[in-house]
């Protein structure tokens, strides 16, 4: 077994392993970038090695900065964890050459699987279905439009080199497609150093389905069974879960089959994912599920897998780098159970999912309820410089409906302050009756924008909080510190507080027990996973709103990536005016109602802030 151990990794995945290692006694080091000095990655590993600054690409992206860690820390092993590095056949190669063992694919089956297209050809010449597309190497926009026209509409753009939805663009119409392009380009440059794509027809009913794949070095090639990942946004996963529903067993067996084909087309060592696409119009069926990619490294999604068969898949890693046979063979491998899974973001879904940034004052995820992996605890922060998401929560059962049942409560019992998270909109998506049937497919949460939106409190929580807020006997409300779990006496008359820059009437209600915090005389109580915040409106307010100044500004730091519109242009309600890069993602600027530009403050490559005037509008 490996000895030491580097994670080139952050967040929940590097405590994650961290926490195999630990039992299987090996020492750990971690890296960390200035932004991650306080993590908790940091203070679990046995020794800590600063990489940086706080940006990725000046961190945890400098292959040369994490080889010097392992140099200075004599660590055996490196294990890339997921996203960075994980997928870089270069970064294999250096650690190799450094006399390191590297957790992971060799380099030629990264590469292999690494290019898209490359991949596509490949399993189809291993007996893989692949879905129909283009694949060729003209790359000019005329080119791309005329093989899109001739797949047909509607056409999926697809980076050649990417991965979690970065440079993807479904695109329904001719007239569409340019623009889509460019945005796909400019993406997949940015996330991969390399903007060319690839084409494929779009299945019009969808269902994301991945097999779980481990490798050894003596030849062995087993499935640990599929998940189901049709539950995405802006083509990044929201709910995971194993086993897919409505797989049959027959359709099961030839679906993991194939993804073993593939695995052992590349001579695959350690963990890996061969995903498809299921055209699930009529249910599932073995002749309507191709091949789309196969990502060569530990899944976000392992946890499910980990709970449906009782097996530690970084262990497996960490025996198969020590050059291990794999623990089972296929037949000792059994499927118990239903598990799902939800990633927990840092976003505002009522504000278009917009990520959200800052400390985590309140902080209370329902571990007592099931497994939760986190790379946040409270006190911390979520920064800008990395991806939103704070915790992934895992409920496991005999069945899919005692499962989704036990996680849909679990999201309600989600407590974060003042940081916005989606814990509410999960919740509200476990509980919608087509997701409880398995009537799911990827445009699934498209299809239903009221799930996003944010609730009113209900009539209970206000008379909380109007209690909560009601003056002492000596006249001063109770704002001296946080309450917690109180139980209330009488409930005071009818009061005004102010809720989410509205104002609402409490009326009386029977004694109440519950928990909130008071802060500088407000208070913020939880309901369903949502989090709201009332005070007392001062003298002469009024009901609050957004004030149509024509302001527009950036919602939180990072860089303008485009810019859609010149002084003097005609503009719509809606209609982009710049395009911010943030947290590994696009996010539109949008036109809050209709008029004109009255001047733009903001140009292509500017690293802005959170507030800052980017353009300013004029009504019609």
């Amino acid at each position: 077994m490996i000895g030491s151990l580097l994670i080139a990794n952050r967040g929940e995945i590097a405590r994650r392993i961290i926490r195999t290692a630990r039992g299987l006694g090996v020492r750990t080091v971690a890296v960390f970038s200035e932004a991650d000095v306080g993590a908790p990655h940091v203070a679990e590993a046995d020794e800590a090695v600063l990489i940086g600054p706080s940006p990725a690409r000046e961190s945890y992206l400098v292959a040369d900065a994490i080889l010097e860690a392992a140099r200075r820390t004599d660590a055996e092993a490196i294990h890339p964890g997921y996203g960075f590095l994980s997928e870089n056949a270069d970064f294999a190669e250096a650690v190799a050459r450094a006399g390191h063992l590297w957790v992971g694919p060799p380099p030629a089956a990264i590469r292999a699987m690494g290019l898209k297209d490359a991949a596509k050809r490949l399993m189809a010449e291993a007996g893989v279905p692949t879905t129909p597309g283009y694949l060729g190497d003209g790359q000019s926009p005329a080119v791309l439009a005329r093989e899109a026209a001739a797949i047909g509409w509607p056409v999926l753009i697809k980076a050649v080199a990417g991965g979690g939805g970065k440079g993807m663009r479904r695109v329904e119409r001719a007239e569409d497609f340019a623009g889509a392009l460019e945005s796909a380009r400019r993406e997949a440059a940015s996330a991969f150093g390399d903007d060319r794509v690839l084409l494929e027809k779009y299945v019009t009913r969808p269902r994301h389905i991945e097999v779980q794949v481990f490798g050894d070095t003596h030849g062995n090639v087993v499935h640990l069974f599929e998940r189901d990942c049709s539950l995405q946004r802006r083509h990044q996963k929201v709910i995971e879960e194993a086993p897919a529903p409505g797989m049959d067993a027959a359709t099961r067996e030839i679906l993991c089959a194939a993804a073993v084909r593939a695995a052992k087309a590349v001579d695959y060592v350690g963990a890996g994912t061969i995903e498809f696409i299921a055209d699930a119009s009529d249910g599932l069926r073995a002749d309507r599920i191709w091949f789309m990619e196969m990502n060569t490294r530990l899944q976000v999604e392992h946890p499910v897998t980990e709970a449906i068969t009782g097996l530690d898949l970084v262990e497996w890693q960490l025996r198969v780098a020590s050059g291990e046979p794999l623990p089972l063979s296929q037949d000792q491998i059994e499927l118990s159970g239903h598990a799902v899974e939800v990633r927990l973001y840092a976003e505002d879904p009522a504000k278009g999912f917009l990520p959200s940034i800052g400390p985590l004052t309140e902080f209370h995820l329902p571990e007592e309820l099931l497994r939760i992996d986190s790379g946040v605890e409270k006190g911390g922060e979520i920064s800008p410089f990395y991806d939103p998401m704070i915790a992934k929560l895992i409920a496991h059962a005999e069945t899919r409906e005692a499962a989704v049942a036990e996680l849909a409560y679990a999201c309600g019992a989600v407590e974060v302050w003042p940081v916005k998270t989606n814990a509410g909109f999960l919740m509200r998506l476990l509980s919608e009756p087509d997701f409880r049937a398995g009537d799911v497919e990827t445009s699934f949460i498209d299809a239903r924008p009221e799930l996003a939106a944010k609730p009113a409190p209900s009539e209970f929580l206000v008379s909380e909080a109007a209690t909560a807020l009601a003056p002492a006997a000596d006249g001063t409300p109770w704002s001296a510190g946080a309450l917690a779990g109180l139980r209330l006496g009488a409930a005071p008359a009818a009061a005004w507080l102010q809720c989410d820059d509205a104002l609402i009437e409490a009326r009386t209600d029977p004694v109440i027990e519950s928990a909130w915090t008071v802060r500088d005389g407000a208070v913020v109580l939880f309901e369903n996973g949502e989090a709201y915040a009332f005070s007392r409106p001062k003298a002469g307010e009024a009901s609050g709103g957004e004030v149509g100044d024509g302001q527009v500004v950036a919602p939180m730091p990072g860089k303008i990536a485009s810019v859609a519109v010149a002084a003097g242009d005609a503009v719509t309600r809606g209609q982009t005016i710049a395009t911010l890069e943030a947290m590994k993602m696009e996010h539109a600027i949008v036109a809050t109602f209709d008029g004109r530009v009255a001047e733009v403050r903001c140009a292509v490559g500017d690293q802005v802030t959170e507030g800052q005037l980017l353009a300013r509008l004029e009504p019609a």
